[in-house]
This record gives C-alpha cells, structure tokens and sequence, in this order.
C-alpha cells in the first residue's frame, strides 16, 4: 500500500474560513467586490502596516498594476533579482521594458545591496537615465537586506516594488515585510503560508496609488451609467468568496507561522553536526516565517546532494523541490543583462526546499527523519 504524500507545502485550512465564504453564499456577493474583498483589504493594512490596500487575482497581477502605475514602459529599465520564481519579473515583460538582473548576497540569498548601486550607476552611464523601478524579493520568506535596499533607491530617486509573496509574517528590524517599498506585494496561492486559492494583493501607503490600481483591476471602467473605457484595463480583482477564505487565513496567521518555525527547528536539529547548512536568519534584526525551510549540501559530494535526497524522499512519496533556478539561467531571460551570477547559481546547484506545511504531522516529521539520516548514514 503506497504512503500518504507529504507535501512541500500544502492549503492549511483550520479556523473559520468556511464560515466566512459560507455568508458570501448566504448574502450571494459570489462575483468580485463585496463586504468581504474590504474586509480582507483592512486585516491585511492592519498586519502589515500599510495604510492602503488592493486585493488582486495574484501576487504577479500586484507587481504587474504597480509597474503600470508607475508609468514603466518600453525602454525603461527594472532591476530585479535573479533568483526569483517567475512572477517577480514576467511583468516588467508584460509592460516591454527591460529586465536588469542581479546576483544575490550569500547570507540573505537576495538582492546585494552594494552590487544594486553598483548596476544603477552602470545603467546611468551606458543609458543616461535612471532605471524606473527596482524589485527586490523576500526569498522563502528570509528578509533581504531592505533598508539598505530603499537606501540605495532613495539615493537615486528610484521606487522600490517589495516582493514579500512568500514573505507575510516575516519582519527586518522589528518593521512587517512588504512595508518598507513604495508598493509592497503579497500571495496567497495555494502553497504560501496562507492561501486564498489563489489572490495576492498590492499594499502602499500612497492612497491615490491604491484607488488606481483598483480602478486599473475592475477593467478601468470610467464613472458612467454605460460601460465606458478610456485606460487599458485588467481583470485581477480578488472575489468576495476567495476574499472569505482569507480573512479566516488571517485569524489563523501568527499560528501558522509559529508551525512552520517549528519545522525550521525540527531540521536545525535533525541536520545539527552534518555537512548539510540550513539555511538561517542573517542576524537577530531578522525574523523570517520560514515559509520554507532550505538547506544547502556541501559540494561535489557523490552521495550527499540534492538529487540524492530528492530521490530519497520520491521513493518514501515525500515532495522536495530544488531552489529557484535562477532568471538568468531560463530559457526567456537568456538576452537579458545579468550582474554576477555566481552566488545563486551555487545555490540551485545545491539546494533543496524541504517540506514545510503548517499542517506537517508528529508522524509526517517522523518519516522525513527516517529518510534523512537514513541519506546521512549512507553518506558516512
């Protein structure tokens, strides 16, 4: 008889999302909008700390309207990390400007501060103008180095589009992640640490920026009694009923974050004394969610890699991933300017994402130990 799956990161449904999308159906606000859509939108200012909010279809339709609304356009420049999922940059192509990537720092595994500016002045001098916008990630929730981030972009007048889609619940020096941008960008697919479906949503503290992106995401429909449209618009407005899920995701947050630090603790000491590195906050002024928790093996050992693990947890029906595989690396980035490379190319070389799920059982634990020193031992 096969064993049940264990996930990477699977929905965790625990408190009163059913009885939130149970009065979308009793009021019957099923389509977008509703009571629930400005419910969603307030917990998550509250959270986070961002006085506006618009819940979206997505955490890429967010960076998408946020693009849009700063006026990037063909030609403008966007500086983003390379070692991103897809969603974080496909959008400076959905607006035919010019993605600009760059190597992460080893601690953070995001956007390097220092090599920002470096790039920056780079592209200053070869264009004669500023790069439009700059899109650093809060990578498996791990906070990126965003003060000195917003530093180097305030210096040279340039926004900051903060990526905290696997990030909600992680804070840097005591301050929300997705607080600290001129536009701050949340998901909740169904594998983050808490899911609508899928839904994302854009935060700022610019209210007029806010207005226009819920204007821009109910297909820019003008004030008059006919349909009148004389913008562009896009269909990425979250519904009422996803919108109930969410708000009982929230009531559910600091409970799933304390889960999944607990499972970060749980592989600290199942890996402690291995050659295996877990991947760890920077310092103290960091706190991550850990979303996922990642490690890194060491290199070039024959049977103690990532591929061996993978294989390891397939055969016990377990789910691993590897890390990112970097922008610069894929096939539709190939022409893309790229600064260093070689920090998250070792990582996807040699990392792995563990599984992570709030709703990882006493006996899912058990199995995935059983696999790993089982790995180790035979690495000895």
């Amino acid at each position: 008889m096969e064993k049940s799956k264990i996930w990477l990161s699977s929905p965790h449904m625990a408190g009163n999302e059913q009885k939130y999308v149970a009065s979308a159906f009793e009021s019957n606000w099923i389509a977008p909008l509703g009571p629930l859509v400005d419910k969603f939108e307030e917990v998550l200012s509250g959270y986070v700390g961002v006085a506006h909010c618009a819940a979206l279809s997505s955490g890429t339709a967010a960076i998408h309207l946020a693009l849009e609304i700063l006026g990037v356009g063909p030609g403008d420049d966007v500086i983003v990390q390379s070692f991103t999922f897809c969603g974080s940059i496909n959008p400076v192509l959905y607006q035919k400007a010019n993605p600009v990537l760059v190597d992460s720092d080893p601690e953070t595994w995001n956007m390097d501060p220092e090599l920002l500016r470096e790039v920056i002045l780079h592209r200053i001098k070869t264009t004669g103008k500023r790069p439009k916008a700059v899109i650093p990630v809060h990578l498996y929730g791990m906070p990126a180095r965003i003060d000195e981030i917003v530093e180097v972009c305030r210096e040279f007048e340039i926004a900051v589009i903060e990526d905290a889609a696997e990030a909600l619940g992680s804070s840097y020096k005591g301050q929300k992640l997705g607080s600290f941008g001129d536009f701050g960008i949340l998901s909740f697919n169904g594998n983050k640490i808490i899911t609508t479906s899928g839904g994302g949503a854009l935060l700022s503290p610019n209210k007029d920026r806010i207005i226009k992106a819920r204007f821009l995401s109910t297909q820019a429909r003008d004030q008059a009694v006919h349909y009148q449209h004389s913008e562009l618009g896009y269909n990425y407005r979250l519904s009422n009923v996803l919108a109930g899920i969410g708000v009982g995701q929230m009531e559910l947050l600091e409970q799933f974050v304390a889960l999944r630090r607990k499972n970060f603790d749980f592989y600290c000491q199942l890996f402690d004394g291995s050659p295996v590195t877990v991947h760890k906050e920077s310092s103290d002024q960091s706190f991550s969610n850990h979303w996922l928790t990642t490690v890194v093996f060491p290199k070039d050992h024959e049977k103690l890699n990532k591929e061996v693990f993978m294989q390891a947890f397939l055969e016990e029906n377990i789910e691993s991933r590897p890390l990112w595989k970097p922008m610069h690396m894929q096939p539709l980035y190939k022409g893309a300017e790229m600064h260093g490379g070689a920090v998250c190319h070792d990582l996807f070389q040699r990392g792995l994402c563990l599984p992570s799920g709030s709703n990882l059982t006493n006996a899912d634990r058990d199995r995935i130990a059983s696999v790993v020193r089982k790995v180790l031992r035979n690495a000895q």
